[in-house]
């Protein structure tokens, strides 16, 4: 049995009972001259009360934290919510698309090794952004995973606006920007119409990243034909290559039936 200080001085008294006004009687150990000991309850649940506030603390850094990294995404607003578990899947198709980004964010660390890439393509409101969305919200609360959501025609303003000189930033560091993460997501794939120069940025920004086997998915409401008219083959070439897969969306909008 370890001795007080007290015993190892001589100096100690025998316990005694002791009130406390929260939890009654106690008894106290006598350390030393008049120091004797508090009501363990009390010590207790300032013990608790501690740990529940750095618990509160640190959870509310996590947040901070998932907060700063979900704006750094740039996931539009409205998808922000849009996980994978609450995607509904009621035909086999969607089930499908739905299986396809589950198994994708889940062996990320696979797609990694190769930079596989991917497309999902079809018509609009069938989910395409909603399973893109929740995609990157699991590769980033999971795994804490750099993604960046955008649309093609915004990572090619952000190349453009450096050629002024102005924006503090170079065009190489504007297109570094689009190669750092470990997941782009570019939407809106042949809205615009698409001019030699936007294709030789896009060009630049893709084949860096299949480089550095960085994975890009392409959003768009073309067809698989109609997306490799608007990259061209050297893109195309190298989204399918390394197992890159297009997955189609054909099915009623959700937009259409709910506004139905």
């Amino acid at each position: 049995m370890t001795a007080s200080i007290g015993s190892l001085m001589g100096t100690t008294a025998a316990p005694r009972t002791a009130q406390c006004e929260t939890h009654g009687a106690f008894e106290s150990v006598n350390f030393i001259g008049r120091i004797w000991s508090k009501c363990p309850a009390c010590a207790t649940d300032l013990a608790a009360k501690e740990k529940a506030e750095q618990d509160a603390r640190e959870h509310a850094g996590r947040k901070a934290a998932w907060e700063q990294r979900l704006g750094e995404s740039c996931i539009p607003e409205r998808f922000t919510d849009r996980t994978l578990n609450k995607f509904v899947a009621s035909t086999p198709e969607q089930a499908h698309a739905l299986a396809f980004a589950t198994a994708y964010a889940d062996g990320f660390a696979e797609v990694l090794k190769t930079g596989r890439c991917a497309m999902f393509v079809g018509k609009p409101g069938t989910g395409k952004t909603h399973l893109a969305a929740g995609i990157a919200l699991r590769l980033m609360r999971r795994d804490g995973r750099p993604v960046l959501f955008t649309t093609v025609m915004r990572a090619i303003r952000s190349v453009k606006d450096t050629w002024g000189g102005n924006g503090g930033k170079t065009e190489t560091q504007a297109i570094a920007a689009l190669v750092y993460p470990d997941l782009l997501i570019l939407d809106e794939v042949g809205v615009q119409f698409g001019s030699d120069t936007e294709k030789l940025i896009l060009f630049d920004v893709l084949n860096e990243r299949y480089e550095k086997r960085r994975p890009t998915l392409l959003l768009s409401n073309l067809d698989v034909e109609e997306v490799e008219a608007y990259l061209g083959e050297r893109i195309f070439d190298r989204m399918r290559e390394d197992g890159g897969e297009a997955v189609p969306f054909e099915w009623e909008s959700y937009r259409g039936k709910a506004h139905a």
